[in-house]
């Protein structure tokens, strides 16, 4: 694993610890790598749809409704 040594403003410094003490976290170690896998999963999820929508505007027009559209979007966020 590697080791990095990072800064954080107080604030920030202040809500990671109150998180380790709360027990939500062992360590802001812990917690900076859940927060990193969060916002890795996000940006997959944005990449999906940004490719949908680039897909969408290429091809024109879609047989899908509104609903079927949100549907297999949140099915997708969610999934």
């Amino acid at each position: 694993m590697a080791r990095q040594s990072i800064s954080f403003t107080d604030p920030n410094d202040e809500w990671l610890k109150s998180q380790v003490d709360s027990g939500e976290y062992a360590s802001k170690s812990e917690l900076v790598n859940d927060l990193i896998r969060q916002a890795r999963k996000q940006q997959v999820q944005v990449n999906w749809l940004r490719a949908k929508l680039e897909k969408a505007e290429q091809s024109g027009f879609t047989e899908d409704s509104k609903q079927d559209i949100l549907a297999q979007s949140k099915s997708r966020l969610n999934g």
